[in-house]
């Protein structure tokens, strides 16, 4: 099947056909709750789901989706033999039945007009290509984080979810729990008094890995599997979590790839303050040896015209921060305003005065779209055709942040962002790294 991402959907459907259906393993024995006996969500009611990458944090989303009632997986992909193997199985053997297919090349997956939805969970530098691939087929899309590891990748996947009238969501699974909600709804209430700052920190990119060639696993597609990235050859697990995470072929590191959560809170809980232009100003520190090349640490800041500045830090934050808002974890958003502050990560709601963590946000104070449960919120959606809570639009925002701040450390020098515009002010060196190319034949 030919490479390229500028198909339509008969075309994948002339091609694949139901031929490629019967031969990928589509079964004939069917549990009964796929037709909504014994109580179950009948059909009609179900979304049918495929997964698109099926590593660590895949098997994870999917242990939170298999229980779901509005819920039917019915297929993966992934260029690892053994991986989408065991996710095939794993699925099976949760609906006790054979009906999960299996494919090596996600065109098959996005080609069958009997998938609703997709669960993307591929590398990093694959995320929009997979998530384009599906929208444009007419799939709703779940995109884990980061988003692209571009801002063009970003806004042509936009421009599609927009197109098409699909229901997106991405990976930022903090908007769908309590405290993180509380948090902002605290700031954009003003409890806080006039937001002034925002204190942001995550984990650092790592180093290392060996740049010596080495055998290709037998069970991994790696043509495939490096896509749209250069080629290079394979050296020892360069296609393991250990690793591509930190090489800038494949992502941009955990400026991004973790640092998208906290980041993804402070733009939430921001609001329009930070939607203004904004002038970045970064030290980062990269590594010299080996085939990581990511920051592993970095000291941001960003001051909005709106008058509210950010600063934003790798792990671990500054001391006076931890003296500040007391045990923190590896990573947090911090709320500071004229009348008190907010600290929130996934294991503590903090804030001064020590009462407002505890009040309630009034009928006629700002709220917050609610869910408690990210999958499920995004399930719901499809069914509701309505947007999910991490909708493309701010998803777009957040990365966006994360990806300026990449470009300022790279620079190392002062660069301005015009949101509107969505390019740099006046430097065509900045802008010039809003795209990256992509190895023939695959395109946005």
């Amino acid at each position: 099947m030919a490479n390229k991402l500028n198909f339509t959907r008969r075309e994948f459907l002339r091609t694949v056909g139901v031929a490629s259906v019967a031969a990928s393993g589509v079964p004939m024995i069917i549990p009964s709750s796929a037709f909504g006996a014994a109580g179950h969500v009948a059909p009609s009611n179900r979304v049918a789901i495929g997964c698109i990458g099926v590593g660590d944090r895949a098997m994870q989303i999917l242990r939170a989706t298999l229980p779901l009632p509005e819920a039917q997986v019915v297929a993966v992909c992934d260029v690892k033999r053994d991986r989408r193997d065991f996710a095939q199985n794993f699925i099976d053997e949760t609906y006790g039945g054979k009906g999960c297919a299996a494919y090596n090349e996600f065109e098959e997956l996005v080609g069958r007009n009997d998938i609703d939805a997709c669960i993307i969970a591929s590398c990093d530098h694959w995320h929009v290509l997979h998530a384009l691939a599906a929208t444009r087929a007419g799939k709703h899309v779940y995109v884990e984080k980061p988003l692209g590891i571009s801002i063009e990748q970003n806004q042509t996947l936009r421009a599609a979810v927009k197109k098409q009238g699909t229901v997106f969501q991405f990976g930022t699974q903090q908007r769908s729990d309590a405290k993180f909600r509380k948090a902002c709804e605290l700031v954009l209430s003003g409890r806080i008094g006039k937001l002034r700052s925002i204190n942001v920190w995550a984990p650092p990119s790592a180093a290392g890995g060996s740049l010596e060639p080495a055998p290709v696993p037998p069970t991994l597609d790696y043509v495939r599997w490096l896509g749209p990235a250069p080629f290079t050859p394979y050296t020892q697990e360069r296609d393991s979590n250990k690793w591509w995470w930190f090489i800038s072929d494949y992502a941009i590191g955990f400026i991004a790839g973790w640092g998208i959560h906290p980041i993804d809170i402070a733009v939430w809980g921001g609001g329009d303050l930070l939607q203004t232009p904004v002038t970045i100003r970064g030290k980062g520190t990269f590594p010299n040896e080996g085939l990581c090349n990511t920051a592993i640490q970095w000291d941001i800041a960003c001051k909005y015209d709106s008058g509210v500045k950010l600063r934003y830090w790798s792990d671990p934050p500054p001391e006076k921060w931890k003296k500040r808002y007391g045990k923190v974890t590896s990573h947090g958003t911090a709320f500071e305003g004229s009348k008190g502050w907010v600290h929130v990560d996934r294991e503590h709601l903090r804030t001064h005065p020590e009462k407002l963590a505890k009040s309630e946000i009034g009928p006629n104070e700002l709220h917050l779209p609610v869910s408690d449960h990210h999958v499920q919120n995004f399930l719901q959606s499809i069914l509701a055709r309505k947007p999910a809570i991490s909708d493309i639009e701010s998803s777009v925002q957040s990365d966006i942040l994360c990806q300026i701040s990449d470009i300022a450390i790279r620079l190392d020098r002062k660069v301005r962002w015009d949101p509107a515009a969505e390019r740099f002010v006046k430097d065509e060196e900045a802008d010039a790294r809003l795209s990256r190319p992509m190895r023939s034949p695959w395109q946005l």
